[in-house]
């Protein structure tokens, strides 16, 4: 689970990159007082990046690298120097517009993605949401959040932002939840409109849409929602924020659970029965 305040979620990243920095000054053999004599800095320094005290810079981590003959390293260690940064970004911040406005900020993002790997254990996947359920969603989070009431225009920004799963050059890997088909956002009509939706979906050729069943015996266990773009970046989105990931060993970490996830998924025939048993399940 992530933090629980964007402040923490940095903090913790940037605990995580000074150990990882303290481990290479470690594994080289060299003193804190060694590593900033050839660095050309103060000890003082080396110890307040190593407590996270002081974040580093770019450069600093490419010359600490390279003092400790690890420069292999450090572009992953800049990568996640930078995520630091950036990585939790409050809903309030990325919300203070409107949620149209969000829907079209990632727009360019989703165009330029060729390879989509979708993971939803708590709603349906944006790309595969009809309107009433879109409308459902997003009426709740505005209402939660206290948000301008433009949730038509930014159900409309979404559906427009979803047509590139049946335009352009792109695949989908999606993989849900069993539960997510039970849970109800809208009343009947609507659930039974958007598990519709879902069989129609698994006929698309770029979609390959995989059901986990709940009965299934784990190896993955259920984690957060997210999206991997082109396999180098990744989106997740707890109740407080939404967080981006670049750094490359980290990604690593999402596209590894993705595969769990996806071979413990059904597919075909089996999938649909699942979907279709949680439409009757609505009568």
């Amino acid at each position: 689970m992530p933090p629980t305040s964007p402040s923490s979620s940095v903090q913790a990243a940037r605990e995580a990159l000074a150990e990882r920095l303290r481990e290479i000054r470690l594994d080289a053999g060299i003193t804190k007082r060694e590593l900033a004599a050839r660095c050309t800095w103060s000890e003082a320094k080396s110890s307040r990046i190593e407590n996270a005290r002081t974040a580093p810079s770019d450069q600093d981590i490419q010359a600490w690298c390279r003092v400790c003959e690890a420069v292999d390293q450090a572009p992953g260690l800049v990568a996640a120097n930078r995520q630091a940064d950036s990585m939790y970004v409050q809903w309030r911040r990325l919300q203070r517009t409107g949620l149209k406005q969000l829907q079209n900020a990632n727009r360019p993002l989703f165009e330029s993605t060729r390879h989509f790997k979708v993971y939803c254990s708590n709603v349906v996947p944006g790309f595969l949401q009809t309107p009433g359920y879109t409308t459902a969603l997003l009426r709740s989070i505005a209402t939660f959040r206290g948000l301008p009431d433009d949730v038509a225009d930014a159900v409309t920004a979404r559906g427009d932002r979803s047509r590139i799963i049946r335009e352009g050059d792109h695949s989908f890997a999606i993989v849900v939840e069993e539960t997510v088909l039970r849970y109800r956002l809208g009343d009947a009509g609507v659930m039974a409109g958007q598990l519709g939706a879902l069989l129609t979906a698994m006929d698309l050729p770029a979609v390959s849409l995989g059901v986990i069943p709940s009965t299934v015996e784990r190896t993955m266990w259920p984690v957060e929602s997210f999206t991997v773009f082109d396999d180098k970046r990744v989106d997740h989105e707890p109740l407080s924020a939404s967080v981006t990931i670049t750094a490359p060993d980290e990604v690593v970490q999402y596209l590894k659970a993705f595969g769990h996830l996806h071979r413990q998924a059904a597919y075909g025939a089996d999938a649909r029965a699942l979907i279709v048993k949680a439409i009757d399940a609505l009568a």
